[in-house]
């Protein structure tokens, strides 16, 4: 295989703050023409494309750590809020059922429909929690200058988790059904439900803040480090 040198010219600089982040030169294969290309070390700020059909490479943007590790403590917070409180009341004249987060999995599997109440759980509730607690448990150690144990599998296993995180679909269900019942009951939107919606966008943006080229480099820089 042919190794093509990025120049300059394809390494897009910005002006950044002097402690952000310097990648590394690299090799790095392009995912659209599969060209391998040698990066030049990137600056902050900075993106690398590919020489021969521009697309983008990867990025190294300002104070990724940071932005993502914040925003990962949100939806930590909303995660919470979206399971402990009532999710919405329905019902008619003074009989008010509320329902959390969970009670429609609870629901699902006393109807019969066990897989369907698993799907359910592992896609909206457990899928999501792991992503959160996996990106605190990783983003943390690094803000503060060392390594946490096995950050390697724990990471893989955020990224792996992004494809099976389905809020989104979850969320789009609830509102279907809250438009078909709204005509037969009254229907309450609960906290859980707003803290359910920021969630999404919160988390969505912690994984497009999130470069992982920077954050792999981050733990092989301090490797060696971890604390006991």
């Amino acid at each position: 295989m042919q190794t093509s040198h990025v120049s300059g010219s394809d390494v897009t600089q910005v002006a950044g703050p002097r402690d952000s982040w310097t990648l590394e030169r690299s090799l790095a294969a392009c995912h659209e023409c599969d060209q391998l290309n040698d990066v030049p070390a990137l600056p902050p700020d900075g993106v690398a494309r590919c020489s021969r059909c521009g697309c983008v490479l990867y990025r190294n943007p300002v104070n990724c750590v940071e932005k993502s590790l914040a925003l990962a403590i949100a939806a930590a917070f909303l995660f919470i809020v979206a399971n402990v409180f009532p999710f919405m009341s329905f019902g008619t004249g003074s009989t008010l059922v509320e329902t959390t987060l969970t009670s429609g999995v609870v629901s699902l599997w006393k109807d019969g429909m066990q897989l369907l109440a698993i799907l359910v759980l592992a896609t909206s509730v457990l899928a999501p929690g792991i992503q959160i607690a996996g990106l605190l448990y990783v983003l943390l150690p690094l803000r503060m200058g060392f390594r946490p144990p096995n950050a390697e599998p724990v990471y893989r296993l955020v990224i792996g988790l992004g494809p099976w995180s389905m809020m989104e679909i979850f969320l789009l269900g609830i509102l279907v059904s809250i438009v078909k019942l709204i005509s037969m009951a009254e229907i309450i939107p609960g906290v859980a439900l707003w803290a359910f919606g920021l969630l999404i966008i919160c988390l969505a943006w912690a994984n497009s803040t999130m470069e992982p080229r920077v954050i792999w480099e981050r733990v092989d820089a301090l490797r060696g480090s971890a604390k006991p």
